[in-house]
């Protein structure tokens, strides 16, 4: 039996929660179906030691109910894991938003019917449904990258993925402990493991730039702040390149007083946070630039970190700095100041293999008692194309994007009429705070729908779709961006094409970009009645 709904969002992170939110609005019947068995999207599913926000928690809440802005209290400067769970199941709560999405259900395909001109979802718990749109809230980090260490399934102790975490949580008291990778996940929860593990080797094939936190409570000064000027600072936010209060300046550091702009930093340093971004313009352009504020970064690592060879191996090298993703950290390099807390160079003595004891680099083996493989995500691509998306002509998005991601503004994608993409590839989303991102792009989406006729249908045209993927790369080409290696360039999954996929140009001038299409009466749309389509 098929069932029928004018709107099916795939995910129940903030993206999916808020589209449902704002169909609702519409009077339009739509279902959420969620793969994990709770809400919250990367919220959900990354439980591991440690985790919590790299944007500031009132900034990261959703801005487009004032109420719900005042009656929720963040509890720290940068929420954890836990708190932010308890946030979405309360705005949940607050909007009635459970008893129209359903848990534990992947969608496994999604096809378009050009005879009826709708999309026909199948999902792996058997249901059947068809609905006029389907909107993709995904997510951009949602699919972890394969597993891909020779021997790791014949190791005989623990292995714990960051991505996956117990729900109850890892004791690792009185343990040997190898933690491989060092993005994100691995920064955050480090500092964690180590205050428990007998014992913490690091494995490392990157080193990251980090920036401390700096986190605590909120100060009752701040939040007095927060809460008399909110609307203020949610529309700076909104105008901003980043989504957030991340305030710079207009001088270039190649032309200001090096004692400026190190006394710059240093006041960035102790305020914390991504904001350490946004000092200087010419930082994310011109290699001169970044080397001087690389090299702040550096001394500052040399500083905290006291053995030498150990400070040199965390120093970033091989790329320049902000183009992979900055980490928000609370300890991490003080971490390697502990006894028991080890560093390998996989540059230096790459792994060989998993064995059932533990890990063999090509400088000997290492014991262990538990495994935490903090390996990264396909990002922004991963889970889209690991569902069966099929658009006209039988023309599956995997095969269109065989080359790389094509959309028209990350929104949709020709050939794929009403089927939409929440922070898909091509908008700026990854580069922002997020929640400013999705809020943009829901209530594109909402407004677009509202804007069709009762039976009409929309999708980009392919002149559009070419014009807008050629600037996005055109952008990211005047950065620094393609010179790493990072998942932003797709390039830490093998086999992956090596491209640019979120847009650099900024949250502000892209939701410009955004409203002067749907000014120009959707341009780079065809709007057509679904009868005659």
């Amino acid at each position: 039996m098929t069932t029928q709904f004018d709107a099916v969002i795939v995910g129940a992170g903030f993206a999916g929660m808020y589209m449902l939110h704002k169909l609702r609005g519409l009077g339009l019947s739509a279902r959420v179906y969620e793969a994990g068995d709770g809400l919250g999207g990367t919220w959900h599913w990354n439980r591991y030691p440690g985790a919590r926000v790299d944007i500031e928690s009132q900034e990261y809440g959703f801005s487009f109910d004032a109420e719900l802005d005042r009656e929720w209290q963040w509890s720290e400067r940068y929420a954890t894991q836990p708190e932010l769970l308890r946030y979405v199941n309360h705005v949940a709560d607050r909007f009635d938003l459970h008893r129209d999405i359903q848990l534990d259900t992947r969608v496994t395909s999604a096809h378009f019917d050009e005879a009826t001109n709708e999309w026909r979802v199948v999902t792996d718990q058997g249901d059947d449904v068809r609905a006029r749109f389907c909107i993709m809230a995904t997510g951009c980090l949602s699919t972890p990258k394969e597993i891909d260490l020779e021997g790791i399934a014949d190791f005989g102790g623990a292995v714990y993925k960051t991505f996956a975490w117990p729900r109850d949580g890892v004791d690792f008291s009185g343990q040997r402990v190898a933690v491989i990778g060092t993005g994100s996940s691995a920064i955050q929860s480090i500092p964690v493991i180590a205050s428990e593990a007998a014992q913490l080797t690091v494995f490392q094939r990157t080193p990251n730039y980090c920036v401390p936190a700096h986190n605590g409570p909120i100060p009752p000064e701040k939040l007095a702040d927060w809460g008399a000027n909110r609307a203020a600072y949610r529309t700076e936010a909104k105008a901003s390149p980043f989504g957030a209060l991340f305030r710079g300046g207009e001088a270039l550091i190649t032309e200001v007083p090096l004692v400026e702009s190190e006394a710059e930093y240093e006041r960035r340093w102790g305020v914390g946070g991504l904001q350490m971004l946004a000092a200087y313009p010419d930082v994310g352009v011109d290699p001169k630039a970044n080397a001087i504020a690389a090299d702040f970064f550096a001394r500052k690592i040399a500083a905290i970190v006291k053995d030498p060879v150990t400070a040199d191996a965390l120093t970033p090298k091989s790329y320049p700095l902000g183009t992979k993703r900055l980490c928000v950290d609370t300890g991490y390099y003080a971490t390697f100041n502990e006894a028991h807390v080890s560093l390998v160079d996989l540059r230096k003595t790459p792994i060989e293999a998993i064995t059932t004891g533990g890990v063999k680099t090509t400088d000997g083996h290492h014991a262990f008692d538990a495994i935490v493989l903090a390996t990264g995500f396909d990002a922004m691509t991963g889970t889209l194309n690991k569902i069966d998306i099929v658009g006209r002509g039988g023309k599956s998005l995997r095969d269109k994007w065989a080359d790389g991601p094509l959309t028209y503004l990350g929104l949709m994608i020709a050939g794929f009429p009403n089927l939409f993409t929440i922070t898909g590839p091509g908008s700026p989303s990854v580069l922002t705070n997020m929640i400013m991102s999705i809020e943009q792009h829901v209530e594109w989406i909402s407004d677009c729908i509202a804007h069709l006729d009762q039976q009409a249908i929309i999708e980009a045209t392919p002149e559009a779709e070419t014009t807008w993927v050629a600037h996005v790369n055109e952008v990211a080409d005047t950065t620094l961006y393609p010179q790493a290696n990072s998942w932003y360039m797709g390039a830490n999954v093998p086999g992956k094409p090596r491209v640019f996929l979120p847009y650099v140009g900024g949250l502000d001038l892209y939701t410009a970009a955004c409203n002067d299409v749907v000014a120009k009466g959707y341009e780079g749309f065809v709007i057509s009645s679904a009868a005659h389509a």
